[in-house]
């Protein structure tokens, strides 16, 4: 089965760690990254997709962030 993923954080280091944690854990990135004010906390947001190969099936109370 092919997982899918959208990590997105505000714009500081901890979405860069988030990001590479996944890439360790054997995601790809999937598409550039994205980058956008979120005017309703002032603050600029990180998004970035990556995907990854697995067995078995999907069903919608798989732990992505666990695989």
């Amino acid at each position: 089965m092919k997982l899918y993923r959208f990590l997105s954080s505000d714009d500081t280091s901890a979405f860069c760690h988030k990001v590479t944690a996944a890439l360790n854990k054997g995601w790809e990135l999937h598409g550039g990254p994205t980058y956008a004010f979120d005017a309703g906390n002032g603050v600029m947001r990180c998004g970035q997709a990556v995907v990854k190969d697995a067995t078995g099936d999907y069903h919608p109370d798989l732990k992505l962030s666990e695989l």
